[in-house]
């Protein structure tokens, strides 16, 4: 039988005879051997199926086959996902945990998949994410220090990766960078001197990265801001030049 879909034919095809659906979907276009199979070893075919007929999706769950329980587990209904026992496969798991009520993802905090893991982090209660501020995969942590409530953020602020940090940096109140003020990296600096209030901006004027200078020569107040008006970088000089001229012009205006 010609395949229906236009899109290219799966040539992993499915013994027809040997299939339960094939006296009952087959006639009825439910299934397309080659194209829209349940019993191929397919990803794509199974898909097609139980979009087509969800109705069998709750059966599969505890299908053979890793990749039928999974696609399984999106169109199954919850109800029936909730139920399931926790799969030994992790792309099965990843599914479920996608799906999942909030209140009931608490046991795959410690999955040893980092998928797993980072699924759980962009979608559990933001209180119940301190159990991942430790997480061994860097991935996990920049998911936790994006959604992490400000109150537990500064526990994140020396994280051994420079991404965690820098989103971390992002997060934080402004009145709240300082202690990120002499940050090994670069970058880090970077965001914290953009975004830190004047006062604790000068603290960074002085700083050995040129660009920092320029962030936090933006921020900090007129008066401090002078020291750098013969700076190195013309770009730093430029930023300061602008800044105290714009106020000369407005109080000659005044």
């Amino acid at each position: 039988m010609t395949a229906q879909s236009t899109d290219p034919v799966d040539v992993r095809l499915a013994d027809c005879n040997r299939c339960r659906h094939r006296d009952t979907l087959l006639p009825d276009g439910k299934c397309v051997p080659g194209d829209v199979c349940l019993m191929a070893k397919s990803g794509r075919q199974i898909d097609r199926f139980l979009g087509r007929n969800p109705e069998f999706a709750e059966a599969c769950l505890r299908d053979a086959f890793w990749e039928r329980r999974a696609i399984a587990a999106r169109y199954a209904p919850l109800d029936a996902v909730k139920k399931m026992q926790r799969d030994q496969d992790e792309v099965v798991r990843r599914v479920v945990v996608s799906r999942l009520p909030v209140e009931l993802l608490g046991e795959y905090l410690r999955d040893p998949d980092r998928e797993v893991r980072m699924t759980v982090a962009e979608r559990i209660a933001p209180e119940k994410l301190t159990s991942l501020i430790s997480d061994p995969d860097y991935l996990v942590r920049l998911q936790v220090a994006k959604r992490l409530p400000h109150g537990q953020l500064p526990r994140m602020a020396h994280d051994p990766d420079r991404e965690v940090r820098k989103a971390v940096a992002r997060q934080l109140p402004s009145f709240a960078l300082r202690p990120m003020a002499c940050d090994e990296d670069v970058e880090v600096r970077r965001i914290i001197a953009s975004r830190m209030l004047p006062e604790d901006a000068e603290g960074m004027l002085s700083d050995t990265d040129w660009l920092v200078r320029m962030e936090a020569a933006k921020r900090a107040s007129l008066e401090a801001i002078t020291r750098l008006v013969d700076d190195c970088e013309p770009d730093v000089c430029s930023v300061v030049h602008r800044r105290l001229n714009g106020f000369l012009l407005e109080d000659e205006h005044d």
